[in-house]
């Protein structure tokens, strides 16, 4: 008869109760408050606050320039991902490195960098602006930002799929007959696909709580350069707590879709790849 009690890993009942209870402090505790403090709100006057015109002008430049730095990161970022794999040259490690830079990297400082970068007397604001490409204090200027902190996400979920990859497949494809382009398109590239589309789906929900870097190079105008999160700031520091929330709680509803969309994605890839 089978001890029900056996348990193949020992200290189950203690490291489970324990991660419960450290998850439940980091993560329910806060969001619960969140919710709570809402709790006395109409969802009439919680809709009014949620969707006023500065609040939807926020909303649309967060998820839009999110999502044009995402597809950036995902296009660029393959191909960064590609060379580190595929090509040794001198100063691999270095470059290799270079993309967690990032991670490492304040966001604020991250942000003060790009700002004086693209300045009418930056380095590149000087060239550009004279073009008519405003790169600092612009709503471009925010896609800057998110494209810089959203770069590692894309690199790094992609490196791994890339360095276990068959090479045995595309010289059976060029054995028959099949150019690099036609492997590229008929061979690699469906196996990459959901990979990208997991990379790209992390660095556009992290672009979307993104605030350190961009508030600096933003320019921070209302209806044109100003980010949901700093609302919610601004917000605060006009003691306007109901309104601060009402505007988290929507960020934080997406950005739980966001979540949810990315572990269907990695199953999709998980499943796809055996």
């Amino acid at each position: 008869m089978v001890d029900r009690r056996f348990n193949v890993l020992p200290g189950f009942g203690l490291t489970m109760g324990y991660t419960l209870l450290y998850l439940g402090l980091i993560v329910l505790l806060p969001v619960a408050g969140l919710f709570l403090r809402l709790a006395g709100v109409s969802f009439e006057e919680f809709w009014r606050m949620a969707t006023t015109e500065r609040a939807v002008a926020a909303y649309r430049l967060t998820f839009g320039a999110s999502f044009v730095a995402a597809t950036i990161n995902a296009v660029f970022g393959t191909v960064v991902a590609w060379v580190l794999v595929r090509y040794h040259f001198p100063g691999k490690r270095f470059f290799d490195a270079l993309v967690d830079f990032p991670f490492a990297l304040p966001t604020a400082v991250a942000g003060l960098t790009l700002s004086n970068l693209y300045a009418e007397t930056g380095w590149l604001g000087r060239f550009l602006v004279p073009l008519g490409i405003h790169g600092a204090f612009t709503s471009l200027g925010v896609v800057i930002a998110l494209t810089f902190i959203g770069l590692p996400f894309v690199v790094r979920t992609l490196q791994p799929v890339l360095e276990h990859f068959d090479h045995e497949v595309e010289e059976a494809a060029a054995t028959l007959g099949a150019g690099r382009l036609r492997t590229f398109v008929s061979i690699i590239g469906p196996t990459l696909l959901p990979t990208i589309i997991t990379g790209f789906a992390l660095a556009f929900a992290r672009a979307i709580g993104e605030y350190g870097s961009v508030i600096f190079i933003a320019g921070n105008k209302p209806y044109e350069s100003e980010i949901a999160p700093l609302l919610i700031v601004i917000r605060l520091e006009e003691y306007d707590y109901t309104g601060a929330i009402a505007i988290a709680v929507v960020l934080l509803f997406i950005s739980f879709g966001l979540l949810v969309v990315i572990n269907l994605l990695e199953r999709w890839a998980s499943r796809y790849e055996n």
